[in-house]
């Protein structure tokens, strides 16, 4: 499906991806360069990134208030609500404040993706999958073997991402997600056998980015520190 706004951006990134990889060509060309660049992207998307950490960590700090409020105005939803809006304003924070930023990065993700998997770019062929090794796909029968190393990173990803998930859960005494809940880390994995090559780089090195990001910033069980938001 054509976006106009996102086209745009994918015809102005597109072109300096292809330059790249060809500056890269001794030293791994495309694949490369699809590397280095959505590594690129991930560090300018950092300080969105922080900003939703920091409103997670609100949230997480006021998240005992909030649940005494709930079970003392469970029967006055109106009172609820004004008491959790009054909470947050006195704390300076917002419900939303890990999700804005976080919506704000999925265009920037949604062009990054294109650029690796579109036939054609401004009515010309992708340059990026002129050649036969990134354009291949799994299931063609082109470079089968080349996938397997991919794959299986992806395969443990998708398990540290679950286990992260249950971790969580059992830190925030929530329910462990169950279900298709459960199985969400793995879409990549399923995914990727029907990507072209270059867009199955792409997702490894931005899911190992995402898990760094994760362990860094987002430790289960960390008690968020006061101030922070």
């Amino acid at each position: 499906m054509s976006i106009p706004v996102l086209d745009d951006a994918v015809c102005v990134v597109h072109p300096l991806i292809v330059s790249l990889a060809a500056t890269l060509g001794p030293l791994g060309g495309a694949t490369t360069a699809i590397v280095l660049c959505t590594l690129t992207l991930r560090l300018l998307l950092l300080p969105l990134t922080l900003v939703a950490v920091r409103g997670e960590r609100s949230r997480a700090a006021l998240a005992p208030t909030v649940d005494a409020l709930q079970r003392r105005h469970r029967g006055d939803p109106e009172r609820l609500r004004a008491e959790v809006a009054a909470l947050y304003r006195g704390a300076g924070a917002s419900p939303f404040a890990g999700c804005l930023p976080l919506l704000v990065q999925s265009p920037f993700f949604a062009v990054w993706y294109r650029v690796f998997t579109a036939p054609r770019i401004a009515g010309h062929p992708n340059a990026l999958l002129a050649h036969n090794f990134l354009a291949a796909r799994m299931f063609t029968g082109e470079h089968p073997l080349v996938f397997l190393p991919l794959l299986a990173a992806l395969a443990g990803l998708a398990l540290l991402a679950r286990r992260r998930a249950r971790r969580i859960a059992a830190a925030t005494g929530t329910p462990a997600p169950t279900g298709v809940l459960a199985l969400m880390p793995f879409a990549g994995l399923v995914s990727a056998a029907w990507m072209p090559l270059a867009a199955v780089v792409y997702l490894v090195t931005t899911l190992t980015w995402t898990a760094v990001e994760n362990a860094a910033l987002r430790r289960p069980g960390e008690r968020p520190r006061r101030g922070a938001g």
